[in-house]
């Protein structure tokens, strides 16, 4: 059984933000992660809320962060899924894949994943011209007709990164006003390609062996319409990846965010989470790595007990 300090489950910004200040701080520090290092950060067609960055593709913020992170002596092991914790003793035990951990700390930086809209057709034909992806499958849809669902800003960037790719961009929101940032808003509204669908739901999703049509609702009217489309973009949110961790003890709330303090502490001892995954409001890269940040030193206070933690 490989010995750590400190193990960070999940290589996203919070995760990785966690893995430069572990290791700087001295601590022997693990990254694990079932998928590529960077987490949904990668999945963004462009950041332009981060501080130092203007307008950044989120693949290249994330390899930035990789980078930054290993240079610092991090490991970070990709595609080694965490299928088990105890975490009630003094040493905490990561089960994976591939082996078994102990580590004197643990933080749970799992984030989350795409929520679905849950209507007919849209889980057969995942991959069939349904994405949840912009930055992954829009490429595939250029020229093309394509609907967005949602109404935050994720649903509003994919739309203005498929403006620029597509023939005509349509995107469905359930009530008359989107939750983004104004300045996204005001981006989409001048795009000509672009047409928005207020007070409409997605009810249907139709196709033979790719996706060619769409049944849509507008709550308002009460009317239902059927709209040709080649691709539908399902932006409607994330829910967390808290499932082992609430299986090893983890106190999580009503909807599945582990609960932290304002120290990123859990109600288990030497156990820390931060980023998505956690019950904190904001849900953005730079809340992110600002969690990370505090449950590595936090942790690091826990394990080498320095004069100001005694």
């Amino acid at each position: 059984m490989e010995s750590w300090d400190l193990i960070i489950i999940g290589a996203g910004a919070a995760g990785l933000a966690a893995g430069i200040y572990g290791a700087r701080s001295g601590l022997k520090t693990l990254i694990l992660d079932e998928k590529v290092a960077g987490g949904t950060t990668v999945d963004a067609p462009m950041v332009e809320n981060y501080p130092g960055f203007q307008s950044v593709g989120g693949a290249e913020l994330a390899q930035k962060m990789v980078f930054h992170c290993r240079s610092t002596g991090v490991t970070i092991r990709e595609f080694e899924g965490v299928t088990g914790l105890d975490l009630k003793g003094e040493k905490k035990v990561v089960k994976t894949n591939r082996a078994v951990y102990e580590a004197k700390a643990v933080i749970i930086a799992s984030g989350s994943y795409y929520r679905q809209v849950g209507v007919p057709g849209e889980r057969e034909f995942r991959g069939r011209g349904v994405s949840y992806c912009g930055i992954c499958d829009g490429p595939l849809f250029k020229a093309k007709r394509v609907l967005v669902v949602g109404g935050g800003n994720s649903a509003v960037i994919t739309a203005l990164y498929l403006a620029d790719l597509a023939s005509e961009v349509k995107i469905v929101h359930r009530r008359e006003v989107f939750r983004a940032e104004e300045a996204l808003v005001k981006a989409l509204e001048a795009k000509k390609n672009v047409e928005i669908l207020w007070n409409t739901e997605l009810q249907e999703i139709r196709g033979g062996k790719l996706v060619n049509k769409v049944i849509l609702f507008n709550n308002k009217s009460s009317e239902t319409r059927e709209l040709l489309v080649d691709g539908v973009f399902v932006q409607v949110g994330e829910a967390p990846n808290s499932q082992l961790a609430k299986e090893a003890g983890v106190e999580i709330d009503e909807d599945g965010y582990i609960k932290i303090d304002m120290l990123q502490r859990t109600n288990i001892t030497g156990v820390y989470a931060a980023g998505d995954v956690t019950n904190h409001p904001v849900k953005q890269v730079g809340t992110a790595v600002g969690q990370g940040i505090t449950a590595a030193l936090e942790a690091y206070g826990f394990i080498r007990r320095p004069y100001y933690k005694r």
